[in-house]
Order: structure tokens, then sequence, then C-alpha cells
């Protein structure tokens, strides 16, 4: 048996041993406090306690920013693993991409037009600044003179205004269009065809540009502005259906950022140079190379010095592998967590929002809080994730302190209480085998999508499965099998096309840098796979962005409703709190992750022409 075999049938077996010990553990009393301490230890310092399955990480013990060794040479190539288990999609431009592996490499040879800082706020530091006006509705953008596309031509005011254009007319197909851009003045009369221009941008010269917003909120200056220009004199004779399909997209991708793309390998890999006229200087590294690694292969692509760093490190695999002699592990809080949602409605393309079905098979909420207090997070995240990932919460995680309710509890697991609810609603088994049915005396099947992934993947799913399973809901995974990335979310909507036969899905999500979760939950984010919507969300979302909300406190205290909110009505729940683990081999120089660090990719370098193998 291959070692990737091994390590899957002995992490089924153990998660078949946890559900057994779950299923004899003690009261809710308990539970509540395991789960309140893994995640406040895991954020700060998880040190290991007597009897655990193995030593346990903290996060707080890692840094953003690699270590230099040695001196850089001129020049070097730069070799960077993509890490997936199915290849990248190719949608290769910010206004039309959908998903992380193709925002990976969008990084390298692309860049938004604003940057921020460690408190996710828009800085003036980029390649373009911006003026509030005193009323803080109107936002004026000054690009600066030497940004200039990849083919010469410079990043013009009416690229930014092309971009906002083609978001918003009715034949986009990609999913950006939301709140951000409704708040924009004559954005809906454009969108609605009544309107050939929106109204609320203004070009004022080649180089600026100014875009009135119908509501002044804090949003506006942490994530909430479209920053992404769209090259006009490439895309402008193009038709908007057509956009995200082309070649200028799959193929030949522009961009303004330190790398430009010399060739692609469809799917599997992206060949870039330098971009000698970036407009920060001249890079160090004369190429990166992006190529898919698979998760499992990983290590050995990272001692054999096959690739030097990676999009991301599996956790689950870093206690075997800390001491990797060839690499430096970075590591921080990451701004994501991993969530199990409910199918609850569909997604109306015409209109563009959320249309929830009363009559869903998971719409009784008692249903769905049960499910959440059946599942085991605490011990998933110790036994598998050693600590790097941790019991989840609420929907804001803590990449966000400033409004992550560390207060807040969550469901605590307890699987008695979760008997208990099932119960109370009807759901009871009446035919004696243990299984239960729907109040209305119906054969209850629930189909659990779950993506493939790492070694952890199938047996992580299998968990779900069995914890369910134990309070006597019979729950199998959607064709039997775990779903590849593209096809998965596919399934669960990401082009507005919601496969029926989901009911549960257990998916991550990248957060944004403003708390904002509109683009998430809103009734018009296509990316709301739940399709939940209510009079109250819509309420406590729009309060978060409110004029009251530049006030801290009073952003604080909505959000910290809006936790409570989404614990109480369960369309998802968060399972675990994830952080970001990036090895880096030891010739890199100058190599950082995360916000806010005041190092940029051009400054990476290299010691030497070959990456440094594993002793």
């Amino acid at each position: 048996m291959g070692r990737s075999n091994l390590m899957k049938a002995l992490l089924a077996l153990m998660l078949v041993l946890l559900v057994a010990l779950a299923a004899c553990s003690g009261d809710s009393d308990d539970g509540q406090s395991e789960g309140t301490d893994s995640g406040s230890d895991s954020e700060g310092s998880a040190e290991t306690e007597g009897g655990g399955e193995g030593e346990l990480y903290s996060i707080e013990d890692f840094s953003k920013i690699k270590t230099n060794e040695g001196e850089a040479i001129e020049g070097g190539t730069l070799n960077f693993g993509l890490v997936t288990d199915t290849a990248f999609e190719g949608t290769l431009n910010w206004n039309f991409y959908s998903g992380d592996p193709d925002a990976q490499i969008l990084e390298w040879f692309d860049e938004a037009l604003l940057t921020w800082d460690e408190n996710y706020v828009y800085t003036n530091d980029g390649a373009a600044t911006y003026e509030i006006s005193e009323d803080g509705h109107v936002f004026t953008f000054t690009i600066g003179d030497n940004v200039n596309w990849h083919d010469g031509e410079p990043v013009t005011a009416e690229d930014w205004l092309f971009a906002h254009e083609v978001i918003g007319h009715p034949d986009y197909d990609g999913p950006r269009y939301g709140s951000d851009f409704t708040n924009i003045e004559g954005m809906e009369e454009y969108h609605a065809g009544e309107a050939d221009t929106i109204s609320g941008i203004k070009v004022i010269d080649d180089k600026t540009l100014e875009i009135t917003y119908i509501q002044a909120t804090p949003s506006l200056v942490t994530g909430s502005i479209w920053t992404y220009p769209l090259a006009k004199h490439i895309f402008g004779d193009m038709e908007v259906a057509e956009m995200s399909a082309s070649k200028e997209v799959r193929e030949n991708p522009i961009g303004f950022g330190p790398f430009k793309v010399e060739s692609i390998v469809p799917g599997e890999s992206v060949t870039m140079v330098k971009n000698e006229d970036y407009w920060r200087g001249e890079p160090n590294l004369d190429g990166v190379t992006v190529k898919v690694i698979n998760p499992n292969v990983i290590v050995q692509e990272l001692e054999s010095g096959g690739v030097d760093t990676v999009s991301s490190f599996p956790v689950d695999q870093f206690p075997d592998n800390a001491e990797m002699s060839n690499v430096e592990y970075l590591g921080m809080i990451d701004r994501s967590y991993s969530y199990i949602g409910f199918k609850l409605g569909t997604w109306d393309k015409e209109k563009g929002q959320v249309v929830t079905d009363p009559d869903a098979k998971m719409a009784d909420v008692n249903l769905r809080k049960a499910m959440w207090h059946a599942v085991d997070n605490t011990t998933v995240g110790e036994r598998f994730y050693n600590g790097l990932r941790w019991n989840a919460t609420t929907l804001i995680p803590p990449s966000h302190p400033e409004f992550h309710d560390e207060s807040n509890p969550g469901v605590p697991y307890d699987p008695e209480k979760a008997k208990q609810l099932l119960d109370e609603a009807g759901y009871v088994d009446v035919n004696g085998d243990n299984l239960r049915e729907t109040p209305d005396g119906e054969e209850l099947v629930i189909n659990f999508a779950s993506m493939s992934g790492d070694e952890v993947a199938e047996p992580l799913a299998q968990y779900y499965i069995q914890a369910w399973e134990q309070v006597g809901l019979k729950v199998q995974l959607l064709d039997g099998r775990l779903q590849e990335f593209n096809s998965f979310y596919d399934r669960i909507g990401q082009n507005g096309d919601d496969d029926p036969e989901v009911d549960v899905y257990a998916a991550a999500w990248g957060v944004g840098i403003d708390v904002d979760p509109r683009g998430l939950y809103g009734r018009d984010a296509i990316f709301n796979f739940s399709r939940y919507s209510s009079d109250k969300n819509d309420e406590l979302m729009s309060a978060g962005v409110s004029e009251d909300a530049f006030e801290l406190e009073n952003r604080q205290k909505v959000y910290n409703e809006w936790q409570q909110f989404m614990i109480d009505e369960v369309p998802v729940f968060p399972t675990v709190y994830r952080s970001a683990l990036v090895p880096v081999n030891n010739r890199v120089h100058n190599y950082y992750i995360g916000d806010g660090t005041n190092m940029y990719r051009y400054d990476i370098a290299v010691t030497q022409e070959k990456p440094i193998v594993a002793e």
C-alpha cells in the first residue's frame, strides 16, 4: 500500500474512532467549554497538554516575512507551486475570474490600482491615489503616469470606467456585480438598460476618474471599491458576453503587474517574464513559473526543489515535515474559514438575486442547527490539523479582530441536544432502523457535496457523514464521491445554476479585506450559495455599511448582532478557522505573505540559480 493510501486508511480509521468516542462523550457544557477554549488557544498559544494525539502548534509562532540568508544574485527565476488536485480554470482576468487557483496566478502579473495596510484600509501607496469629498460620497482617483499595461499602452481612467461598464452590463457573465456596484450613482439604471452610461462615474482626464457613491459607508475605504481596470484598447470592440471565454482572457492575458505572461499550458502551468516597465521598478527576478502540483506530492516537490514555494501548504502535513531542511515556514491567521452550507433556494438569473424556497428539504432551522450540534470541530482541528485549524464560532473570522466576536461561543458540540431538536421538530425514527424520517413520514436522505483535495478530504467528509448518522440522519455523498474543484462550484451555483440534487455542501470562503459580508450573504450575491435571504438579514447588513457605522463601536455592535443572527438562522455554519502556512526555499529573499508588510513581488530575489535541495 502506498504512503498516500496508507495515510487515508489511517485517517479514516481515526475518524471512525472519533465518531465512536464522540457518541459516548460528556454533556453539552463540556462540549461548549472545549469549543471555546480551542478557538482562543489556537488563535493565541495552542500548547500541548497531556493525552493529546500529537503536538499542537500555534500560528502565533510563525512569521509573515522570510529570513534572508546569503547574498541575492541578479536575475534568476522562481518556481511557484499552485496546490490543487485539479486543473486551474484559466479565467485570467480579475473582472471575470471566480476561483482561488486563477487568483493565485493573477497576483503574479496583475494587481489592484489601490493597496491597503495591515488594517485593510486603502492607502495612497499603490498605482493610484485617491481623495474623498467632505461628505464621503465622491472619490477622485489619480492613476500614476508611469502605470502601463504590459503592451506599453498606459492604464487610463477610461480603462477603469470600462471595467465598471462591463461588470454592470446585462450580458456580463462573471460573479462581480453586486452591492459594491449598485452603490454607484446610475449603475442600476445602466444595468437595467435604461441608460447608456453610468451617471456616477466621470472621466476627468486620461489618468483621473471620479466616482459618486449613493451611500457613504466605511466599506468604501476597506474594500468596497472596484480597483481592477480592464484594457479598453483590447476588449473595447468585443461583445461583453464573449469576453470571459476570449483568447485575451484564456490564452494571452494582460496586466500591469511585475511579471507578464509568456506562455500557458492550459490547466497546468503559466510561464512569466519580468515586466521591465513595472511602475514600482524593474523586478529582481527574470521570471516566474507557476505550475499545478497535487497536494499529495507537495512535500516531494519542495524537498527536491521542484518548486521554491507554494500557494498553500496542507496544515495536516506540517507535523511530519516541520523540520524540512531546505525551507522556512511562514504562517498567519488566514482570511478564511471552512463551512457547511444548506441549500435553501435558487438563483434568479434574470433578477440577479437569491430566491429562498420555504419548502426546501433543509428549510427547517432545527434540522440545520441539529446538524451543527452533531459535529465536533474542536477535535477535528486538533486531531487532523494539530491546532493549525480550530473550532469556528461565527461567520466573521479572527483575521478581522476588530469585528470577530470572540465572546460568542457559537453552537457547541452536543449530539444529545441535536437529537432533542430533531425529536421536537418531528424528525423521528418510525421504522426502528435508527434513521429519522421527515415530519410528513417520508424517507429523509440528504445529499452532501464535498470537494476532493488533500489526504484529509475524504476521511473528513466521512466524519461529518458518520457524525450526522450518530444522531439518526442519513447523509450520503453526492454521486457517491467527492467532487473536483471546478465541478463542485458549478454544481453549488457559481454560475447561477444550482444543482437541485445538492442539499448540503462543505466549502471554504476566502474573506475579502472588508468585513462587510454582503458579497457572500447578500440577497444579490451570486456567491450566496445557500440562497438564504430574509428582511432581517438585509436590515443588518445595510446597517453595517450605513453612515452610523462610521463609528467603530456602532459597526461592531451591528456585526456582533449579525453574527448571532446567522447562528440562530444557520443558513450555513462555520466549521474551522484556518491558518495559512507557506514553506519557502532557503535561496529565496524578500518573500512574504499577508498584508501590511511593505514588501511587494518585484522585491523577491534568489541567491542561486537552482533551488536548494533537502538534506
